[in-house]
């Protein structure tokens, strides 16, 4: 019978959230809470599966290690695109490529954003931290309104987008810069498009909405950071790379800046991660698009792609294998 394993299901919700009979009808299906601790967990692990469910960009799969695993056939990955996982290097060694589509489109992302600018904001999670340890505002400090203030959005797509229409229902004032907006495009969002140099320079709040390439790679370098107002709020749910790590920490680390995150440059973050105990921060363990509706389809059309593929008749595929 043929093995198949669901990887890092972190808040093991993937066993009721999809209808996995037909898949179980024709494989034997393991789930993993646990996160790989590296590619040689992985190859171990994972050595005696046919089949690989990959949630988003969690596990990566380069080419070295589908060396490793030659009883792998397919893979499937949750959402319409994975940079983690080698394509071609899966053609090579004979591993068919699913995928699902992410419909109907969700802004979780877009809200999960506007609930980290408002904890910020107004020091929610250490306030909450606060009256659990018999203390009430001891160690808060005031917080800002955000009516009248401004935020800058990095990339005015579909998320940015509406991060900004949500920041203008609370009366904030939207600027927004991309290499490729427009005008047009910004009036559209409620946002006026201006300079980066300018957004960086104006912002009290900078939120990142960015697909990572080599082009959109540390955005937000040291020398952008230090361009922000003393107190500026900068917040990240797309991808830890769009912002030079070491250069964020050290301006949180001096209390000049409020960095609000969701994602990572190592996921789950490592027990002495400097993350972990980085003053003036908002952390959340990259929940953007991990709601109840978004899951279950993601983990029904995975469902969907093994049962098909396990009669003879794949589906959302990526690739073409022998």
């Amino acid at each position: 019978m043929k093995r198949i394993a669901i990887l890092d299901d972190w808040q093991n919700q993937a066993t009721h959230l999809a209808d996995w009979s037909a898949v179980r009808a024709g494989a034997e299906v393991v789930f993993f809470q646990n996160a790989f601790a590296d590619e040689d967990e992985a190859a171990a692990k994972l050595a005696d599966f046919d089949a690989v469910v990959a949630m988003r960009e969690r596990t990566p799969f380069p080419e070295r290690l589908l060396a490793r695993l030659p009883r792998l056939k397919l893979l499937s990955f949750t959402g319409a695109r994975n940079a983690a996982i080698d394509i071609p290097g899966c053609t090579k060694h004979g591993v068919l490529v699913c995928y699902t589509t992410g419909k109907p489109a969700t802004f979780a992302t877009a809200e999960l954003a506007l609930g980290l600018i408002l904890a910020a904001a107004r020091q929610i999670a250490l306030g909450d931290a606060e009256i659990r340890a018999g203390r009430f505002q001891q160690n808060t400090t005031p917080g800002i309104e955000l009516m009248g203030k401004t935020l800058g959005v990095i990339g005015l797509g579909k998320l940015g987008g509406r991060l900004a229409r949500f920041a203008n229902a609370i009366g904030m004032n939207v600027i927004a810069w991309s290499q490729n907006l427009t005008d047009e495009a910004a009036t559209e969002a409620g946002a006026v498009r201006v300079s980066k140099d300018e957004l960086l320079a104006r912002s009290d709040v900078v939120s990142l909405h960015l697909v990572l390439s080599d082009r959109s790679r540390n955005t937000l370098g040291a020398a952008e950071l230090a361009k922000l107002k003393d107190g500026a709020i900068v917040v990240n749910t797309s991808r830890a790379g769009l912002i030079d790590q070491s250069a964020l920490l050290a301006e949180v680390q001096k209390r000049r800046i409020v960095a609000a995150l969701d994602v990572y440059a190592q996921e789950p973050l490592a027990s002495d991660d400097p993350w972990r105990t980085a003053p003036n921060t908002v952390l959340t363990p990259h929940l953007g698009y991990v709601t109840q509706g978004n899951m279950a389809g993601l983990y029904t059309e995975s469902a969907e792609n093994l049962a098909a593929w396990l009669a003879g008749a794949p589906i959302r595929t990526l690739n073409e294998v022998p």
